[in-house]
């Protein structure tokens, strides 16, 4: 904590651009801390943003409160921080035993733009409006002089809080070497490319991004602006989940909006790879509203669209929970606002080896609700298959 102490002290001033305080360790119900300088009445203090589900609680502190707040929270909830300044980035991580490492460096002079320090300044974007990026200007949301097209305000918002997601994974990514990331049902790609773009253009890391969706024509315009922008490691193949096999490694899998149970056989391909990182946008959960039913919530049941809302919560919830037993910290968050889209919640999963214990709280939940996902079904044939296998070479 000394070494975190000594880098708040010294760069938590007005140079100081963001920290992000991550990886919740205990409390999961505030996920992400952000804090920012801002200006009160001509007095330097720091605004920090707790993420508790779906909203968001405000706090100024001057910098004193500040710090002991941070280290508060990095020894008792936290296992990421992440400082941003003009001088320097700085990131402290802690190990499952409690160890914290900090690790430091320094900007070359002029490398960061100035900090605004006003109390209700606009929201700084990862991509920025105002400066051309070819693949957004091709797919239409972006103009030619970097301005956004107002119909695609919504979806330019959207890439950039997926943004958001991936910039918190990253120093789970291994920059020495290829990062394969497979990005099922990737339509017509705009987080696909925005994806490449982010972690090769701004952060070069030397990564491969392989989309997959059944649409050939979407597909093959995809595959031409890749070519287009000398994207070499980003491809294009049509094909759907089930079906899709790869024997090298997968780092990331990457699955938004893939319809009902094609979810389910993403995640299930996921863990079948030990990817180190998940991210799924669940759509259209239609199993469980066929099968949910209790005579106890009968009376709620019988309203369709309770029910149907009902079964799309359970359904998430409990691919968490499966998740969880296969090794993965997992959390459910809001992926963009209710009032862009009703699909909004993002399943981030980290694997880290370490399985939840089974209490039978799981199994319990699906016989009250009368429920058998997909993905409990997917993840017993995988396990049947490895088990097979052993006895095989025994």
């Amino acid at each position: 904590m000394d070494k975190l102490r000594e880098v708040l002290n010294l760069y938590m001033t007005d140079g100081l651009q963001q920290i992000i305080i991550s990886k919740a360790r205990k409390d999961k119900n505030i996920t992400k801390v952000k804090i920012r300088p801002v200006l009160l009445k001509g007095e330097l203090y720091s605004q920090a943003s707790a993420t508790m589900g779906t909203r968001e609680l405000h706090k100024n502190y001057k910098k004193e409160e500040m710090t002991e707040e941070i280290l508060g929270l990095m020894e008792q909830q936290f296992g990421q921080l992440q400082l941003f300044s003009r001088e320097m980035d700085a990131t402290a991580l802690v190990s499952k035993k409690g160890k914290m490492t900090v690790k430091c460096k320094k900007h070359r002079a002029g490398i960061a733009d100035p900090v605004s320090l006003e109390h209700n300044r606009a929201k700084k974007y990862i991509l920025e409006e105002g400066r051309p990026v070819d693949f957004l200007i091709d797919l239409g949301v972006m103009k030619k002089d970097g301005q956004i097209v107002q119909a695609k305000y919504d979806k330019f918002r959207q890439i950039n809080r997926f943004l958001e997601f991936i910039e918190d994974i990253l120093p789970g990514l291994d920059k020495g070497r290829e990062i394969t990331i497979v990005d099922f049902g990737c339509g017509k790609s705009y987080l696909t490319f925005a994806m490449y773009y982010y972690l090769h253009e701004l952060k070069s890391y030397d990564v491969r991004i392989i989309g997959l969706d059944l649409k050939e024509d979407v597909i093959r315009h995809c595959s031409q602006l890749s070519s287009r922008y000398g994207y070499e490691k980003l491809e294009f193949y049509v094909g759907d989940i089930a079906g899709f096999e790869r024997k090298e490694p997968v780092d990331m899998v990457v699955t938004l909006h893939a319809c009902d149970t094609a979810t389910d056989f993403a995640l299930a391909k996921a863990v079948s790879w030990s990817a180190g990182v998940i991210l799924s946008v669940p759509c259209c959960q239609h199993e469980l509203n066929g099968q949910i039913s209790n005579d106890i919530l009968k009376p709620v049941f019988s309203y369709g669209i309770l029910k149907e809302r009902m079964a799309a919560l359970v359904t998430d919830g409990l691919r968490a929970q499966l998740l969880e037993n296969c090794g993965y910290e997992t959390q459910i968050l809001e992926f963009i606002d209710m009032e862009h889209t009703p699909k909004n919640l993002l399943i981030r999963a980290v694997k880290t080896g370490k399985r939840k214990e089974e209490d039978g709280s799981l199994g319990q939940c699906m016989e009250f609700l009368h429920v058998t996902p997909t993905l409990k079904r997917l993840l017993e044939e995988q396990k049947n298959r490895e088990d097979t296998d052993e006895e095989k070479f025994d």
